[in-house]
């Protein structure tokens, strides 16, 4: 099977400027989506998901890294987003991850962004890493040029 990287990334980024632009409509107080959404994590699969009855109609893919939590990336299916479903997954998600009392490290724009938008959820950054995505944007640790590579790093 051959994956064609540039083809992935620019769906990727479709589908951020989708979500973030959705995360700019939506009230800084209303978090919650237009149904009744059941959120899981599914750790075998390093992923979040929203469902909506049996359907999973979007997700948060995460790793756990050096006692972190690594959000990664935030996909919602294109016939439920506008609905806040984006919205209400990662303040679930970042609900969960404060009651366990781990920091995070974002990659995904879509979190930073929420983040950015519900300053509560600012303590849960990781100081040291709090990655790519991290909106406002910080200042890299000293010797710590490149995210990437910190993250492999960390994962062997």
């Amino acid at each position: 099977m051959t994956i064609n990287l540039e083809a992935e990334a620019a769906t990727r980024e479709e589908n951020n400027a989708a979500l973030i632009a959705a995360l700019n409509e939506t009230s800084l107080r209303d978090v919650d989506s237009s149904w009744q959404l059941d959120v899981v994590n599914d750790a075998e699969h390093g992923r979040w998901v929203a469902l909506l009855g049996a359907d999973a109609i979007a997700e948060l893919t995460y790793r756990f890294v050096g006692g972190r939590v690594v959000l990664l990336t935030t996909w919602v299916d294109p016939a439920y987003r506008n609905h806040r479903v984006a919205t209400e997954l990662v303040a679930r998600v970042l609900d969960e991850v404060r009651e366990s009392g781990k920091k995070i490290t974002i990659i995904c724009p879509v979190v930073g962004r929420f983040i950015a938008r519900h300053p509560e959820y600012l303590d849960l950054i990781d100081k040291v890493r709090p990655g790519a995505g991290a909106y406002p944007q910080h200042a890299p640790v000293k010797g710590d040029h490149d995210e990437l590579a910190a993250f492999e790093k960390d994962m062997t």
